[in-house]
Parts: structure tokens; sequence; C-alpha cells
């Protein structure tokens, strides 16, 4: 049962609106503490009822009200906190989550270059981090626009725990996501403009060297959206095809599933892009978002499957759950999964907003409601923690909600 009774203002922020936003926040958890990073570059760590701050690093030259400047990736052990920046110089820093003390910091500007246009959509964005026994794992990307044609640079970084680079891959694709089970490390990679680039990569976590790869076999620019080992397998989430999958670790698929494929309701051929994939006690659980057409951005018709939770195992879907609203991401820990829903532009009613557990084979087992929308969730130890962004939807004059932080726990 999870259960949130504990809660924290996080300042002013501006509300989102009836589409989702690019991530603002990022939430992690370890050694009963809970860490938060802001919308306004500010790293907070808290004790687990948050009730006292432990440590406060509002980001020095980095801390900028104007958003640009956000935390949106973390990632903790008892022994080290990483954190991720979208603008400025893509910064990913490493702090002692103890005291506070910041121990390395490192400009991915260097590997992908500054952004060329004063907008959000090209600002560096340090996508994703994670943290091994040897290694600090970091996926950034950055985007222009050369006249028609879109690019992309990217980098992803293996650390030792001091902060030098003990490996880069460098490809001209969009990273996602990524995943790591100590000795590998999974890279999403969701616009690949080129033929030749593999929508998951596996690399070595110790040399950066490619383990294995594996991509849909269509032609499409969009390939990954998520990716989750699953002890040797590795579950995938594809975009290309709107389907999961199961890989071993040699990159051959094991099983796939129809997930929010291509589907003709009236006029119109709709799907939704499955973009988030977990794996709690052997059963892939996977996440798909709003619903799109082939000839319009606003469809009149909706994928029976958007916002809906599929859990899989030997290749056979246990269960499906309508989560209401988008879905920033899916957590596991051990046989649960968590998946925080947050607003479905189309309904516009704050009774999307919530964070959903799920037993891994039993299906659906509570939903907490939030006024506000779920943008950030991290889960450990027992401990619960997500993040609430306030919202506005366009044809209304309500603001749900507010910016807070909840922690709680989950038996």
């Amino acid at each position: 049962m999870a259960d949130f009774t504990n809660h924290r203002e996080l300042g002013p922020l501006d509300a989102a609106r009836s589409r989702h936003n690019w991530a603002r926040s990022a939430v992690a958890t370890a050694d009963s503490r809970v860490f938060v990073g802001t919308a306004d570059g500010r790293i907070v760590a808290y004790d687990s009822a948050l009730d006292r701050v432990q440590w406060d690093a509002d980001g020095g030259e980095q801390q900028d009200a104007t958003g640009d400047h956000r935390i949106v990736s973390m990632a903790a052990t008892n022994d080290c906190l990483v954190v991720g920046e979208r603008g400025g110089d893509g910064t990913i820093s490493a702090f002692d989550p103890e005291t506070g003390t910041e121990r390395w910091s490192y400009a991915t500007t260097d590997d992908i270059g500054t952004a060329t246009k004063d907008s959000l959509f090209f600002l560096p964005y340090v996508v994703d981090v994670a943290v091994t026994e040897e290694r600090v794992v970091a996926a950034a990307r950055r985007y222009e626009r050369d006249g028609e044609k879109r690019v992309w640079s990217s980098v992803v970084l293996g650390f030792d725990h001091d902060g030098a680079v003990q490996w880069r891959s460098w490809v001209a694709a969009s990273p996602i996501a990524l995943d790591t089970d100590g000795e590998r490390v999974a890279v999403a990679y969701n616009r690949c403009p080129e033929p030749e680039q593999d929508g998951l990569v596996v690399l070595d976590a110790e040399t950066g060297d490619s383990v294995t790869t594996w991509d849909p076999e269509l032609d499409a620019e969009r390939r990954v959206g998520d990716v989750a080992f699953a002890g040797d397998d590795i579950a995938v989430s594809c975009h290309g095809d709107k389907r999961g999958y199961l890989l071993d670790s040699d990159g051959k698929e094991r099983w796939s599933v129809d997930l929010a494929v291509k589907e003709p309701i009236g006029d119109e051929t709709v799907y939704a892009y499955p973009n988030h994939v977990c794996v709690a006690d052997s059963v892939a659980v996977f996440v798909t978002g709003n619903t799109f057409a082939e000839s319009t951005r606003d469809p009149d018709a909706r994928h029976p499957q958007e916002h809906t939770a599929f859990a899989v195992e030997d290749g056979e879907i246990l269960w499906t759950h309508d989560i209401g609203g988008f879905a920033r991401g899916v957590e596991s820990v051990g046989e649960h999964a968590l998946i925080p829903s947050a607003q479905n532009f189309r309904r516009r009613s704050a009774d999307t907003h919530g964070v959903h557990v799920f037993d891994a084979e039993g299906g659906h087992s509570e939903t907490t409601a939030l006024s506000g929308i779920p943008t950030a969730l991290a889960v450990g130890d027992g401990l619960l923690a997500v993040v609430e962004e306030p919202v506005e939807y366009h044809d209304e004059e309500v603001t749900h909600g507010a910016y807070r932080l909840h922690s709680g726990t989950l038996e």
C-alpha cells in the first residue's frame, strides 16, 4: 500500500498547460533521504518525513529562476548523488548525499556543443543518469535544425566516481532513456535520422564497448521509447511499430506484443506510442501515451489503448489498466510497478492526476489522487517520493495543485 503522509512546498512555478510539458523536476531516494531537483536549479535533501532540510545546494551560478537550468535527471545511492540539467552547459554534477558537498561537475556541451537557438527545445539536455558500483553513467543530447533537416548530437558518458571520464559514445541520434544492471548499460535512442543507427545500444559499463545492438525492422525515424533490464534479458518499448519486446542478451527477440499499434477508426488511422517500460518480478510493464494519427496532430478518434498499462510475462498479456492521463515514467520495486498519471489533454480533468500502484502479476492495487500532476517519481527501501506540479487546462480558469514534494511509504 502506498501512503503519502508528508508534504513540502517547493516554491512558485508556472502552471503546466493541457498538453504535457518537458521535464522540469527530478527526485530520488536513498539512505532514508529524499532528494529533489527543481525547475530553478536547486538540489535539496530532506529527511524521509520531509520535516527537515538536511542540505540545500542552491546551484550557485547554475541557479536560474527563468528555468534555463532545470534539474531534470537524478540518481542516488547511499554514497553518491548525481544530477543532470537541461540548459546552460548541460551539466552533470555529483554530490555527497550526506553533506551536499559538490564532488565534481562536467559540461556535456564539450561533447555535444552549445544551443544554436534561445529556445527550450534547443538547450542541452541530460536525459538520464545512473550510478553503479564503479561508474556514473549519463546520456545527453542537443537538437538543432539545419533548414528542413533535424539534427541531434548526443553522447553517453561513463565516469569513475571521482568524475574522470572513462569512456564516451557519440551518436547523431536522440537518446531518451538508459538502464544499467551494473555490468551493462542499455541506451534507448528515439529519433534516429540516419538509417544505420540502432534504436537500442548495449554498452559494457566498465569500458563503454558495444555489447549488442537491436533495431526494429522498419523504415522509421522514431525507434525506441524506453528500455529496462530483465535479468540477462532486455525489455524494450518500441516507438517504431508501437509494440513491446523482450530481447535476450544477444539482442535476439524472445517475444513481442502489440500495444497501441495503428488502428483504423472512422476516417483516421490512429496509434499511441509505448513510452515506458519497467520490469517487476520478471513481469514487463509497458505504458502508452497520447493518441496520434497519420494525417493530423489532433485526431477526433482516440486509440483504445492510449494511456494504458500492460503487464506481459512470457509473451502473454496478464492484465491491462487505463491510467487516465499521460505518464512521465514508470518505476518498479520488488513485485510492484508504480505509474504517475498526469494530464489527459482531451479529458482535461484533475481526476486523471495520481500515482497508480500495481502488483506485477495481479494488476491494479490502488491509486493515490493528487490535485496537481505527478511529474517525477522515485521509490526504494520502502520509501516513496513524488513531485507534484500545478496545471491549468486551457478551457478553465482554475489552477490544480501546486509545486510540492510528497513522501511516504510503500508496503
